[in-house]
């Protein structure tokens, strides 16, 4: 078993020292799924919203998200990211986002990837609500992640909850 590294000996919270950590490149893979209404994706598809495009608001959110996410997240260190994209697929009932986080630093980007589709989700919904009250957000989730003391890790290889 791990050890929780955001609580100390005490039992209090605190931020993790990295100061004696290597700078390695670091990537990160997260996803979402924002499931609705067949009429709410065809108007997303058609780009048929008075507030405008909805994934495209929905990835500059995103990014910008990422890019903030020390102040959303108390134990995250401010890290300068290399790279943030947030892609879009249509699924059957809605979209899934896909987010990569990049940087060369000496923790992890695994919470800003997860932040930039948190709220790229979390815009969409904004974004549509007017027209579909029932809009889900699923399969919040980190999918992989690489560089760093412990190596590389994938989702498929391992299990899900």
């Amino acid at each position: 078993m791990s050890e929780l590294t955001h609580i100390s000996s005490k039992g209090d919270a605190q931020m993790v020292d990295v100061s004696n950590k290597n700078s390695t490149a670091r990537t990160a893979k997260a996803t979402a799924k924002v499931l609705m209404k067949a009429t709410t994706l065809q108007k997303i598809k058609d780009n048929d919203f008075k507030k405008g495009d909805v994934l495209s608001v929905a990835r500059i959110a995103g990014i910008m998200a990422a890019k903030q996410t020390h102040h959303l997240i108390p134990m995250c260190h401010s890290l300068n990211l290399s790279k943030i994209s947030v892609d879009f697929e249509f699924i059957g009932n809605g979209v899934q986002i896909t987010t990569i986080a990049k940087l060369n630093a000496q923790t992890g980007v695994e919470m800003e990837a997860l932040t930039a589709a948190s709220i790229a989700a979390l815009t969409i919904y904004d974004m549509c609500k007017a027209v579909d009250r029932f809009i889900k957000i699923t399969e919040l989730q980190l999918l992989e992640k690489s560089g760093g003391k412990s190596g590389n890790w994938r989702l498929e290889d391992g299990q899900t909850h």
